[in-house]
């Protein structure tokens, strides 16, 4: 998202980059009135939703890369809970009504400021029909998903963990980031 132009407090166009005092790291600060606009990560949510050992993937109608496969998943929302807003999002994508069942995984991009909360899910009815962001939404046996065209890397590592840990029977939460290449096991 880009930096804002204007102060949103007094409305000055003079806002510049600078540690504020006290503060231990570059904030974008209004030369004017002296309000910090802080920039945070974004959130996305999203459900891993297993059918008779086949997973829920939404083709992307949206950029970028139209056509490419991904968990049922999106932004969080202001005001939602991250169940609220993963829930709504499997809702709009996949056209399906589904229920939690756990946390599944917390995996942070910081390059791009993201934070990637998924949560294991159960089917409880599906819609009928699904948002204008999926092309098409489908479940696929673990040897039939086209893991090349999967978007993102962590929905990618999520999957492929998931899947692995369904053939044991023992699922953990994981907590990861894409910076170390660590994914760590918490029972």
């Amino acid at each position: 998202m880009p930096s804002p132009r204007f102060c949103t407090q007094c409305g000055s166009a003079t806002l510049e980059r600078r540690r504020p005092a006290g503060d231990d790291h570059h904030r974008l600060v209004c030369a004017g009135c002296g309000h910090i606009h802080y920039e945070n990560p974004k959130i996305i949510t999203g459900c891993i939703i297993e059918q008779d050992g086949r997973y829920l993937l939404c083709q992307r109608a949206i950029k970028p890369r139209i056509g490419t496969w991904t968990l049922p998943a999106g932004f969080m929302e202001n005001g939602e809970t991250t169940e609220e807003a993963a829930l709504r999002e499997v809702r709009e994508e996949a056209g399906v009504v589904a229920e939690i069942t756990c946390p599944y995984s917390i995996f942070s991009v910081p390059a791009i400021s993201e934070v990637y909360l998924i949560f294991r899910a159960k089917l409880l009815h599906d819609i009928g029909y699904f948002g204008s962001e999926t092309l098409a939404r489908r479940f696929f046996a673990p040897e039939d998903i086209p893991w090349e065209q999967i978007y993102y890397p962590a929905i990618r590592q999520i999957l492929e963990r998931y899947i692995a840990e369904r053939e044991t029977g023992s699922y953990g939460i994981y907590m990861g980031s894409d910076d170390t290449g660590k994914v760590h096991f918490i029972r």
